[in-house]
């Protein structure tokens, strides 16, 4: 605060309330009416298992995959959460996720660490913050990692799940997890043996999971507790969720827990286990648990609960014991995709309710590590045997024909035998890894864990560290291959085991369909190393799996039409990198998905509409190092005919002498000659356009089509420009155009103004003659009422906003450099940019330029107002012959009203509240 003594007070504050951190000061104590909202966040691994990367999905449409799209609807605006006022203009920004508990699902916290790294690392950040402000004890919780059904898994593999979930969560938030999310939540004891010996101290489970309960007499003293406590039955959802509850292993399973870890695994990862010795001095292990609220859970996904902050507070507070208890939490969980995906806008209810409502009412928000630090469980709960928060019946969903997840009449009666047919081939592949990964590490399963370490970075040099610290000897090229694909095959064991294959009613959704292709991966790894052949067998079991769609009739089918067909093999990689060598210039290393391509040779020559490339690749997996020398020639005929070979590279003398021969057939301007010569030389399997992976697919399908659409829009162009007198002669009286004269003028006024706004983009032209054809567009456009579909012109027109805002910005380095005749134009232009924007009805969102304003107002902006608001009081009190002491930092640069006022009115344009600020400056010039 910067104060001046003067007749009239000017101060105001220099940093927004809710910028980055809610209006109260959250005290680090869980007392009174606490609150915890947690947010599941997950969504399926997508990504194709041979590209390591999620292909185009046209279900998302207009976004890329669905990721992409939820990101953008949940994800992005919870890391951005808005508050706004009656006017809609933001007035806070707040990180949803410093306020929520959460669990992110590795699989995802992967994709945005790698596509959206400002919304990764919004969550690493929001973690931070609320470990300092809740004594240590962040939001965040682990989750088993690839969301498997722990209740189905073997008791390795529940290890395996756990310790990668450690793990991951580890390297991400830099601290170890004090709880863990459990897929589904599903959950039996024997999953709760493995969760005490890996160290987790709390899970977060549904009310109808619990059997029973009963208060302990005296910590840890469960003895005295069993003798002088009576059970209370709540197996119909019944239990008191606003504590936390104690669950001791029940007695059979004691034995096991002692030693710590199963006789499957070898050994126990190094971690803190903050809670064994506490469990010694009564020598029964056990673990904490939370149970969401299910009413208010379940109205959160169902119900309008979240239509307003005061909705969700009011749907909270009944939840609220009224017995005087020195500390009560009111938890509800669901769907973190709940929150802005499943319902639109509804991060902005948790925003206000966060910052606002919930301190309005002197409630805490807090998280469940944090409330059990303070209110350890005085209570003891048995659970029920085998549970899930979305299956009445245990884990069925999962495995059997329950009718939970069913749709339209259809059964589930391909679960029991797809489950069946996954156990089989990973009891399978068991004995396959331990005796070739015997030969290669000292532990194959001790490997197996540590293998989450290359998984989170496949670099040369931590993949070498991985290796060395593992193999039984030095191992050669081919060893590592080999070592290194036995672990894929375990990795792909368990992403085979995903829930979301279960989840809903057809085995021929994509969900089940990404399944069935991590095990045929699995299968593929396998019968590289031993040269066990397994998939013969694994498709006759598959055959026993009835799909509901006619055309697959049983998983069978499935796999041969959707996985097997999907299998992509080096030689279609190098096909791939051949066909898109014949449309841009590769450079002599390059990255085609997870490969290293080395172009050794190459070279590429055009006859007429004909053109042929020969070349030397060397092709190497980052994923299992595996390498391959390839020869290939890709032929394109015109159009959409292509014909390429691939063959592995022999000597140098066998293809220079392939090369003369190829390139000498092409002199003859023979399609037909080049073809049966690239036959002979190469054998006649061959690869066509077809055989690209989607992406590049796409790209060359589009640079084919380019010319054809180049033509097409100067005849549209034509007939625009010939018919346009008439076109407004239709306007004048009212009367319907043409729908064909319609259609041309939009054609061709959408080419025009995409030109346009590309050239203003690639600054290829002078930026204001540029953004004048734009307007004169609109113009036009309005004029003859044409409705634009020029959805590139939007993204472009956002991110000039945003870049020219920057730009004025200057990054944080400060405003106040600029001349106030450079700050008049470039706001001038931002202005004129989203005018435009609107004028072609293109819905503009403008979301990422009002955070950056948003970020500059109160670091930048506003001590320019100050320090004008402070001159100005210093004039007038001068002027009345009043003394006046200064002592302010000045950084303002003596700027004036007027651009002070332009400042904060792009504020305005941007939506974002600033009337205070201008109606100071009003009231000043009034005084």
């Amino acid at each position: 605060m910067v104060s001046i003594s003067t007749t009239k007070s000017t101060s105001l504050p220099l940093s927004s309330p809710t910028a980055t951190a809610p209006i109260q000061n959250i005290a680090a104590t869980a007392t009174g009416v606490c609150v915890t909202v947690h947010g599941h966040f997950y969504q399926p691994p997508r990504e194709n298992p041979y590209l390591d990367a999620i292909e185009r999905q046209g279900s998302a449409h207009p976004f890329h995959d669905w990721n992409e799209r939820i990101d953008s609807e949940c994800y992005r605006p919870n890391a951005f959460a808005r508050i706004l006022n009656d006017r809609g203009e933001v007035t806070g920004i707040v990180n949803n996720y410093e306020y929520l508990s959460f669990n992110i699902g590795p699989t995802l916290m992967s994709w945005l660490e790698r596509y959206d790294s400002e919304v990764y690392h919004r969550i690493l950040e929001a973690d931070r913050k609320s470990c300092q402000r809740l004594n240590g004890h962040g939001n965040a919780i682990a989750q088993v990692y690839n969301h498997i059904i722990m209740p189905l898994a073997n008791e390795r593999d529940k290890h395996t799940q756990i310790r990668w979930g450690i793990a991951d969560f580890r390297s991400r938030f830099d601290r170890d997890p004090e709880g863990m999310w459990l897929a589904e939540t599903a959950v039996d004891y024997a999953t709760l043996e493995v969760l005490v010996a890996e160290g987790i101290r709390f899970i977060v489970l549904a009310p109808s999971q619990a059997e029973r309960c009963r208060p302990l007499i005296g910590q840890n003293q469960e003895t005295e507790a069993a003798e002088n406590s009576e059970w209370q039955e709540v197996g119909g959802g019944q239990i008191d969720p606003t504590r936390p509850y104690r669950c001791y292993l029940k007695p059979e399973m004691r034995l096991a827990v002692s030693h710590q870890l199963s006789p499957l695994s070898s050994h126990n990862l190094s971690r803190k286990q903050p809670h064994h010795s506490e469990a010694a001095t009564s020598n029964t292990p056990y673990i904490d648990i939370f149970f969401y609220d299910g009413p208010i859970s379940r109205d959160m996904g169902f119900n309008d609960v979240l239509s307003s902050s005061h909705h969700l507070a009011g749907r909270l507070g009944q939840a609220v014991r009224g017995d005087h208890r020195p500390a009560q939490l009111i938890s509800v969980a669901t769907d973190g995709e709940t929150f802005g995906h499943h319902k639109n806008s509804t991060e902005k209810c948790l925003a206000y309710a966060f910052t606002e409502e919930f301190p309005r009412r002197g409630w805490t928000v807090t998280n469940y590590a944090h409330y059990l630090s303070q209110n350890p469980s005085a209570w003891e709960v048995e659970l029920k045997p085998v549970t899930a928060w979305s299956c009445s019946h245990g884990v069925d969903r999962w495995q059997d024909d329950c009718g939970c997840g069913g749709g339209g009449g259809w059964h589930q009666k391909w679960r029991r035998p797809l489950r069946d047919t996954l156990n089989w081939l990973r009891d399978r592949l068991i004995p396959i890894y331990e005796e070739a990964g015997r030969q290669l590490l000292r532990d194959p399963w001790k490997a197996r864990d540590e293998y989450i370490d290359v998984m989170r970075d496949r670099s040369a040099a931590n993949v070498d560290s991985f290796l060395s610290g593992h193999q039984i000897r030095p191992l050669d090229a081919a060893e590592q291959v080999d070592a290194l694909r036995l672990l894929e095959m375990q990795r792909h064991a368990l992403l085979m085991f995903t829930s979301c294959g279960w989840f809903f009613e057809e085995i021929s959704r994509p969900e089940g369909v990404q399944i069935l292709r991590y095990a045929a991966r699995a299968l593929e790894l396998a019968g590289e190393v031993t040269g066990v052949q397994l998939e013969k067998e694994f498709v006759d079991r598959l055959d026993q799996a009835p799909s509901n769609v006619d055309c697959f009739k049983t998983g069978a089918q499935v796999y041969r039409q959707l996985v097997t067909t999907a299998q992509i093999s080096l030689r279609q990689v190098a096909a791939h990198y051949a066909i898109s060598s014949l449309f841009g210039k590769y450079p002599r290393e390059q990255r085609v998905y997870c490969y290293q391509a080395q172009q050794q040779d190459f070279q590429i020559q055009r006859m007429g509409s004909m053109t042929l490339a020969v070349g030397q690749l060397q092709l190497t997996s980052e994923i299992t190092r595996e390498t391959e020398v390839f020869v290939f020639a890709a032929f394109h005929l015109g159009g959409w005919d292509f014909h390429c070979c691939i063959q592995p590279f022999g000597s140098r003398r066998s293809y220079t002498m392939l090369k003369e021969r190829l390139f000498g057939v092409l002199q003859e301007a023979s399609a037909a000659h080049a073809i049966l010569e690239m036959v002979r030389l190469f054998g006649d399997q061959s690869f066509s356009l077809r055989d690209l992976f989607a992406e590049e697919r796409h790209r060359i399908v589009q640079l084919l089509s380019q010319e054809n659409l180049t033509r097409l829009d100067q005849l549209y162009t034509q007939v625009y420009r010939e018919n346009y007198g008439v076109m407004m002669a239709f306007h004048r009286d009212d009367l319907p155009v043409p729908v064909e004269l319609q259609v041309a003028a939009e054609v061709a006024l959408g080419h025009r103004c995409l030109t346009a706004a590309k050239a203003l983009e690639l600054e290829t032209g002078d930026a204001e003659s540029l953004l004048a054809e734009i307007e004169a567009i609109a113009t036009e456009s309005g004029h003859l009422r044409c409705r634009l579909k020029v959805p590139e012109v939007k993204q472009i027109l956002e991110k000039m906003v945003w870049r020219s805002l920057d730009a004025l910005l200057q990054a944080g380095s400060g405003v106040d450099e600029r001349s106030p005749l450079m700050l008049e134009a470039e706001i001038r232009t931002i202005e004129r940019l989203i005018a435009v924007g609107d004028r072609l009805n293109l819905g503009l969102c403008l979301d990422r330029s009002q955070e950056l304003y948003f970020d500059s107002l109160y670091s930048q902006i506003v001590p320019l107002c100050l320090g004008w608001l402070q001159r100005r009081a210093a004039s007038t009190a001068e002027s009345a012959g009043v003394l006046v002491a200064l002592d302010i930092a000045r950084s303002d640069g003596g700027w004036e009203l007027p651009s002070i006022r332009q400042l904060l009115e792009l504020g305005q344009t941007l939506a974002v509240d600033v009337e205070c600020w201008l109606n100071q400056l009003s009231r000043s010039l009034v005084d």
